[in-house]
């Protein structure tokens, strides 16, 4: 490991563990070493000062005790750890001194500045490293000298030992054993020197390390910085070109009014010919658990290599697929979502009105944004590098929702789940299913606001079932690593997910990397699928108007069937002639076998299209027959039935004053009697930003911040009181979710317990904690 080796600190704790490894091996004993915020292992204490065999940071860790003697340490997801002490009092010493080093560790993550080392390097930085530079090479010189004496007087050596075993006569034994101990003295004291100019050349390096890898990572970001300007002054060009078209061509009509960034992108109404979608390959991968395909928990070694998590870009097959008419499954794709649909039963119902239908009509907007001035730059520059959870941020950059309440929002297009649950067909039930995770970026192509971080043991409940027919409840589980629980209950389905994400801010852009797994049951069929998110980028957060593109692949397995779906992301750039905001899918059978073909875009429609056949390949590539390409999904805007009726384009600039909500989103925060006094509409200093009273929302945001910190400090010390004590602390546990071990993937996560929903007709809130001021 290129990484300072942990047992070069002051350990905290070391000793045996058994740690699972395969099922060939199952588990086996390994050496532990506990120091500075990390947890590693090695085969025996001897490894200690060469070879480290794996490293789990417990600053983002949870650590979760299954019985008397196991007990879990899993990394958001990304690393997991199943470990076994001897028994139960030597398990519980373990789990003390981890949950004590994580709060340690915490601490210093917080407490720490990372603005330490300057990133620009500076002409004496630059001279030192020309020193450097010759001294490591006059290093290197002193190591060929000693290398060609060591070859010189071992030479010298086994031609002394052959003469001395070819002596007949003891008379010139005695000289010749002479000379053969002072070869082998000069050749000890060569080898000696060699030893010592390794280590002091290699001591040289490890000095220099850490200001070569920050000169490094400088002109990293610069070329990055350079590309971003390229990129940027192009776009201008481009803008600029089509002003001066536009102004030749005279006045322009009102559709033309509308800016790039308010465009959505179709994808043909009535394509024909060829496109292209993407096959996943048989590369190294990494599975719905977050393990490696190569790590240990799946492999048959246990050397360093094979406990890696790393993951690598997985091998790509390109099909060109071509559409065949079909009668029997040509549709009408021009009607608009939100029109009436005609039931199974022949009854008509219109979505637009079953809010006034059910038990609770809802609001249709919200109070306008202010228009607030503020300096982006005067915040954001002491911020770069950091955490995006650890960033004081004003709600200036927020909306007027929680996160909780974002993931809520996936269920917009629920109805999409609702048609799945009805398909005989599993691989048009994948499509759907493909359609519909797809549909949970939709909102995200014009709004960019960021969601407020929700405080530990904040709650959401959303009871949508007399119009959307779903029920949803979340909670806040842990602070660190920042993680909600998710439970939604529909007619025919069940979904549940645990989310977190790692994120870093770049300077001119953010980047989000969704962790945890989505999970979906049939209730007819039992079909279980899960996947997981793409990442998340937000650019301009400096300069510019802010945009969203979403990128990576995303693959949705039935664990029942063997089924998959390949979804493919694919990144946004100017200078590429794809259209903006692309996704192609294929899903394929548990042999491998395309089954269906997905193309459109993920702020405006999907469609699917079966495959029938196939004639062979086009330069090495499958050629699949399809048919006629059906819209599985397509986004339904607030405003397009205004339009539709040409009513003026008011409507728009009302939508965007409401921070580009939907008419969903605006219902979310909702103030609604009866719910539990954790939930999020209760939250003080979101319900003054959506009332428009942003700098009260600023000051109150402050103060809940400091009291949750104010709570986690007394947590703390309970812990380390308890730990002196020689007492168990239990820790934070969550009121309706329970860390359990999933059933699928084998790690840790909270299951919903089920009782929130009948507390909420007692009204019994006694298990409550008072988290709002």
């Amino acid at each position: 490991m290129g990484d300072l080796k942990p047992q070069q600190q002051e350990a905290e704790m070391k000793g045996w563990l058994h740690k699972w490894t395969n099922y060939l091996k199952g588990y086996q004993k390994r050496w532990f070493v506990l120091s500075n915020g990390l947890l590693s292992y090695y085969r025996n204490q001897a490894e200690m000062a060469h070879s480290c065999r794996g490293t789990i940071s417990l600053v983002s860790a949870v650590i979760h005790t299954v019985d008397s003697s196991n007990f879990i340490i899993s990394n958001g997801g990304t690393q997991t750890f199943h470990l076994k002490a001897a028994n139960e009092i030597e398990r519980q010493r373990w789990v003390t001194a981890l949950e004590l080093a994580k709060a340690r560790a915490i601490r210093i993550t917080e407490s720490e500045d990372e603005d330490d080392y300057n990133l620009v390097p500076t002409r004496s930085d630059k001279n030192e490293l020309q020193t450097m530079l010759k001294l490591l090479s006059a290093k290197l010189e002193d190591l060929t000298t000693c290398n060609n004496l060591i070859i010189k007087h071992g030479t010298a050596l086994q031609r002394s030992l052959t003469e001395l075993e070819q002596l007949e006569s003891g008379s010139d034994s005695t000289a010749k054993v002479k000379a053969v101990n002072e070869r082998a003295t000069l050749f000890r004291i060569t080898s000696n020197a060699m030893i010592n100019a390794c280590s002091e050349c290699l001591q040289l390096a490890q000095s220099q390390l850490q200001k070569w890898q920050k000169m490094l990572q400088y002109e990293h970001e610069q070329r990055i910085h350079l590309e971003e300007m390229v990129e940027q002054l192009a776009k201008q060009h481009s803008h600029l070109e089509q002003i001066a078209k536009e102004a030749t061509k005279g006045t322009l009509s009102p559709v033309a009014t509308y800016s790039d960034d308010d465009e959505f992108y179709d994808a043909e109404e009535h394509a024909t010919g060829e496109f292209l979608v993407t096959l996943p390959g048989k590369g190294h991968r990494r599975t719905c658990s977050g393990m490696s395909l190569q790590s240990e928990g799946q492999g048959y070694g246990d050397g360093a290599s094979s406990e890696s998590d790393t993951d690598l870009e997985s091998e790509e097959a390109r099909v060109i697929t071509r559409r065949r008419s079909n009668q029997d499954e040509s549709h009408d794709t021009n009607k608009p979502s939100w029109m009436c649909e005609k039931s199974e039963n022949g009854s008509f119902e219109q979505h637009e009105e079953m809010g006034s239908k059910g038990k609770h009509k809802h609001r249709t907007s919200i109070p306008e944004r202010p228009n607030y001035s503020l300096s982006l730059w005067s915040i954001m520059k002491n911020c770069i590098g950091k955490e995006l959870t650890k960033i004081p941020m004003p709600v200036n950059f927020n909306e007027p929702l929680s996160t909780l309440q974002r993931l809520t929002e996936e269920y917009e297009y629920s109805e999409l789940l609702d048609k799945a649950a009805k398909m005989e067909d599993s691989y048009e039930q994948m499509a759907y299913i493909a359609a519909y995770t797809i549909s949970s970026y939709a909102t995200t192509s014009n709004r960019s606001g960021k969601p407020f971080n929700p405080l530990l043991g904040e709650t959401y409940e959303c009871d949508r079932t007399d119009d959307y027919g779903w029920r949803c409840f979340s909670e806040q589980v842990s602070h660190h690593p920042p993680m909600l629980a998710q439970y939604c209950e529909g007619r025919s389905w069940t979904c549940w997910q645990e989310f977190s994400m790692s994120s870093k801010f770049r300077g001119k852009y953010l980047q989000i990397i969704p962790l945890g797994i989505a999970h979906l049951v049939f209730a007819s069929t039992g079909h279980h699928y899960t996947w997981r998110k793409v990442t998340t980028t937000v650019h301009n957060i400096i300069v510019g108007k802010l945009w969203v593109d979403h990128h990576g692949e995303m693959d949705i397995v039935n664990h029942t069937t063997g089924d998959k779906c390949h979804l493919k992301f694919i990144p946004y750039s100017y200078f590429s002639r794809e259209t903006p905001r692309k996704v192609t899918g294929v899903v394929t059978d548990k042999e491998g076998i395309a089954k269906w073909v997905l193309q459109g875009t993920w702020d405006h429609k999907i469609e699917g299209a079966r495959v029938i056949g196939s004639q062979g390949s086009v330069r090495g590539k499958p050629l699949l027959e399809t048919s006629t390409p059906k819209v599985l999904w397509k986004r339904s805007m607030p405003h397009s039935k205004y339009l539709m009726v040409k009513v003026c384009f008011d409507t728009r600039r009302e939508y965007e004053k409401m921070y580009n909500f939907t008419e969903l989103a605006c219902q979310l925060n909702e103030p609604e009697e009866g719910v539990a006094p954790t939930d999020s509409r209760l939250r003080p200093d979101q319900r003054l930003m959506e009332e428009g009273f942003w700098d009260e929302a600023n000051q109150i945001k402050v103060l809940l911040e400091e009291k949750q910190r104010a709570t986690r400090r007394k947590r703390e010390q309970e812990a380390e009181l308890s730990a002196a004590e020689g007492r168990p602390y239990p820790g934070y546990e969550p009121i309706w979710f329970k860390k359990e071990t999933d059933p699928v993937t084998g790690n840790p996560v909270h299951i919903y317990q089920g009782n929130y929903w009948e507390c909420k007709e007692k009204q019994d809130w006694s298990a409550c904690q008072n988290i709002f001021l």
